[in-house]
């Protein structure tokens, strides 16, 4: 399940998380006041149409442990008995008002699973029974029923009148499920045509294979950072692995640890032959530090301080990995209104951790836009643009177009405030085909370009 209450406040791209603090001396009524035309034709739609394959740099044992924690637990905490997939070749169809932008995304999601997964899936049509059912339905509609949940897959059912009439039932219960044959997939059809394909990786992956997420992995989307938004390829070597022939329905955690050193070895060879290490748990005070001060329905105050525990358990704990770099963006965004400097510190030193691996040069984006918008505040042109020229690169091999929009336009208002103007309307018209996939409709966009505008003291 893809959270809402974490996708709102971890990406960056969203309205509410780009606000950042304006200098002392710009009055919050004018600033507030400012408006960005949008031209009068806006340019086409991009979107991403290749993916840059990257494979897991970890070794394979401890990839392999991250397999049994991924595949034998479900996000509640609960075990899982027994591996469950699909045996023989699976079919999707998809039902409800999908957009033309989805079937296109969907189409190139189905190749990857077939090329870097090694997945026998192919759609089918609406009217043929399939072993995963893509239903898109009103998000007001998914959401009365499933409030904190951006989209979901369900066990057992093929519908969302299949679904309501199963709910509190054994039927949707992962722990009695034995194999899997029917799967359903509900996805909003009415938000952004990022946010739909977001949800597609997510959960189409989750209906083939693992349904946990573990917030130590840093390059999967079976996280609930929520940084990655399209299938890694530490995701497809994970479903490529829960597919492979050593393994069946049925097997019990132990059964399946004794068979991924040789299947990992042979899909991985890089990865070294070695028994699974399981990796080092989250402490459940951290988890749920983590999960109030991101959440929803509770005071402004008690996020603050979750956050600030989170950070410190963090720091308590010694790490120096994502756990402690999230803890203190979390922090960041938080405390931006109240401490501003105590917020930008936070981000600092988040993405010196995360910049520290290239492998979370993505992470290190997400700060990066909080600390270019602070400088363009501040009017410091030259350090926002050299910061967002640094995570462009990332950011468009993530296929995060909202992100890499809302940089662009960060960009190419510091390219105006200094007197570039010629170099700013190309940056500013550039990034407008991405803002319409990241944003979706036209207002979003231009309340998104009136956002950083805003920021300006030019």
């Amino acid at each position: 399940m893809r959270q809402i209450t974490l996708a709102t406040m971890l990406a960056a791209f969203t309205i509410a998380g780009c606000s950042v603090p304006v200098t002392s001396n710009a009055p919050q009524e004018e600033v507030a006041a400012r408006r960005v035309a949008l031209p009068a034709a806006l340019p086409p739609m991009k979107a991403f149409v290749s993916s840059q394959i990257t494979r897991p740099t970890r070794t394979n044992s401890v990839i392999a442990g991250d397999f049994l924690d991924l595949s034998f637990q479900l996000e509640s905490g609960r075990p899982l008995p027994v591996l469950t997939r699909f045996e023989g070749p699976v079919t999707l169809r998809v039902s409800g008002d999908a957009p033309p932008y989805m079937m296109a995304d969907l189409t190139r999601l189905l190749a990857r699973l077939r090329i870097e997964a090694g997945i026998n899936i192919r759609q089918v049509t609406t009217d043929t029974a399939a072993s995963i059912t893509l239903e898109v339905i009103p998000k007001r509609q998914l959401q009365r029923l499933v409030p904190h949940a951006a989209c979901f897959v369900a066990p057992n059912v093929s519908s969302w009148q299949d679904y309501k009439a199963a709910r509190g039932t054994a039927r949707l219960d992962w722990t009695k499920l034995r194999t899997r044959t029917q799967m359903a997939v509900f996805l909003p059809g009415d938000v952004s045509p990022q946010e739909l394909r977001d949800c597609l990786h997510e959960e189409v992956a989750q209906a083939l294979g693992p349904v946990n997420d573990l917030y130590r992995l840093h390059d999967s989307v079976f996280n609930d950072d929520n940084f990655h938004t399209v299938l890694t390829g530490f995701d497809m070597l994970i479903l490529r692995a829960y597919y492979a022939p050593e393994l069946v329905s049925g097997m019990s955690r132990g059964d399946v640890a004794a068979q991924l050193p040789t299947i990992l070895s042979r899909l991985n060879p890089a990865g070294g032959f070695g028994t699974p290490r399981m990796g080092g748990r989250s402490p459940e005070a951290w988890k749920d530090a983590i999960e109030t001060a991101l959440g929803k329905g509770q005071s402004a105050t008690r996020r603050r301080t979750a956050a600030t525990t989170a950070v410190a358990i963090a720091r308590k704990m010694g790490w120096r990995d994502t756990r402690l770099a999230f803890s203190l963006f979390a922090y960041g965004r938080l405390h931006m209104r109240q401490n501003s400097r105590d917020a930008f510190a936070a981000f600092r030193e988040a993405e010196a951790i995360y910049r520290a691996n290239p492998e979370t040069a993505l992470h290190a984006a997400h700060m990066g836009v909080q600390l270019a918008a602070y400088a363009l505040s501040a009017g410091q042109t030259d350090e926002a643009i050299a910061i967002v020229n640094t995570h462009i690169a990332p950011v468009k091999r993530a296929e995060n177009a909202a992100l890499l929009a809302t940089l662009m336009m960060i960009k190419a208002e510091a390219l105006d405030l200094a007197g570039r103007t010629r170099e700013a309307q190309l940056v500013r018209l550039d990034s407008l085909g991405w803002a319409r996939y990241g944003f979706g409709s036209n207002e979003q966009v231009g309340a998104r370009l009136s956002e950083i505008a805003a920021i300006s003291p030019g």
